[in-house]
């Protein structure tokens, strides 16, 4: 992209503002694992830069820290066609563990809702040294939510990120 996604604005806000709203119509408890830009509470992942499974890892102590030892959604601040819908979905499927869409055959971890069991891993997979998300994913608890169960709540155009300025512009955002 060539910036910092979070900055991009779509409807008058920028998307982590955005996302932060959304999640605040859904859910009691929120916390941003980067730089304090949404108006959430926030946190940084240590080491910087190691990706999302670091980052999980990370909104989960800081989650834990506050009292929340139940599961979490995990939701980037790329997806400027989020529904708060979307978010209710995936916090009131009932399952025992993780929740995870699949859009077009392509698991989205990084707009689900992950067990508490799953956070946990999390945890214990960056302490051993692990950053692909793929472990995480093949946790047996994880339910992978496929398009026929999501289909009539809510628009496959929810789960479109952004990854490029092509992408922004496509989806009407100001770069």
């Amino acid at each position: 992209m060539g910036r910092d996604k979070s900055g991009l604005i779509v409807g008058g806000v920028t998307l982590a503002e955005r996302t932060a709203q959304l999640l605040a119509g859904v859910v009691a408890t929120s916390v941003e694992v980067g730089p304090g830009v949404s108006g959430l509470a926030a946190t940084s992942e240590d080491p910087l830069g190691e990706g999302p499974l670091v980052a999980i890892a990370e909104g989960r102590r800081f989650l834990r820290q506050r009292g929340h030892e139940g599961a979490a959604l995990v939701i980037a601040c790329d997806l400027p066609l989020l529904s708060a819908q979307l978010l209710t979905l995936l916090c009131d499927w009932d399952a025992p563990g993780s929740v995870v869409p699949i859009v077009r055959g392509m698991p989205q971890p990084l707009c689900a809702k992950w067990g508490p069991h799953d956070l946990d891993s999390a945890r214990e997979m960056v302490g051993a040294g692990v950053r692909s998300l793929r472990h995480l994913m093949s946790q047996p608890d994880v339910v992978l939510l496929g398009e026929m169960s999501w289909r009539d709540c809510v628009e496959e155009d929810e789960f479109t990120d952004v990854d490029s300025p092509d992408d922004a512009r496509r989806l009407g955002l100001d770069v």
